[in-house]
């Protein structure tokens, strides 16, 4: 088999340009595989053998072995006995339950939010929903990965609305979840972005929240995610 030059995968995650100092290199390791898995760059199912790793991120096999059992742990890779790594494939029901938990933690935080935020709360909703706004509409009409630009200002925007909640457990509990429904969203999105106004959901999502209509919220809240589970189910039964 003829390895490949990291040169030859210019969408890979460079773990040196995109984290820091003080990391090891099987968190380095770790955060850019990851990365990659989550954008879709390294598909469901591929077979992740070292020393092709070694060839794209340039990282040795001991840390690439480490990163590859912590990601295992994620859920988002499997060990396959002695025939080393593979990427997990998409589970349905496993983003079934994940939108279910993500749910009800977001109304939760929703509701607390909308009651105790501010000015500043206001301010930070519109200028999210503004940013949103125009990365939906880029979207919308355009075909294959979905741009790192808009799962950013997607992740930032639901942020926005829950940002006065005031409870960290629930923050970082939705935030987990939002991270674990990535790679299922962007390959959802990445199917259903032509079809779907995705700028007329969050425009009804921050009026809402802004009128302090927290029922309506809810309600808007759990149909956006559910119309992503949808398109996703749509993807897996084609």
């Amino acid at each position: 088999m003829v390895l490949l030059s990291a040169a030859q995968f210019p969408q890979m995650s460079n773990p040196r340009d995109t984290f820091g100092l003080g990391q090891t290199l099987a968190d380095e390791a770790y955060r850019a595989i990851k990365a990659d898995i989550v954008r879709g760059i390294r598909h469901p199912g591929e077979r992740l053998r070292i020393e092709k790793m070694r060839a794209i991120y340039n990282i040795g096999p001991t840390p690439l072995r480490e990163a590859l059992q912590r990601l295992s742990a994620d859920r988002l890779v499997v060990v396959e006995g002695n025939r080393g790594f593979a990427v997990a494939t998409f589970d349905p029901k496993e983003f079934d339950d994940l939108n279910t938990a993500r749910i009800a933690v977001d109304k939760a935080a929703l509701r607390l939010s909308l009651q105790h935020g501010g000015i500043e709360w206001e301010s930070g909703v519109v200028a999210a929903a503004y940013v949103m706004e125009r990365e939906d509409k880029a979207l919308t009409g355009s075909s294959g990965l979905v741009p790192d630009s808009w799962e950013q200002a997607n992740a930032a925007f639901h942020a926005s609305l829950v940002a006065a909640c005031g409870s960290n457990w629930l923050l970082w509990t939705r935030s987990h979840l939002h991270d674990l429904c990535e790679r299922y969203r962007r390959a959802a999105v990445s199917l259903g972005a032509g079809d779907r106004a995705l700028y007329v959901e969050h425009s009804q999502l921050a009026m809402s929240a802004l009128a302090r209509d927290a029922d309506l919220v809810c309600e808007l809240t759990e149909r956006h995610y559910s119309r992503t589970a949808q398109v996703f189910q749509q993807m897996i039964s084609q």
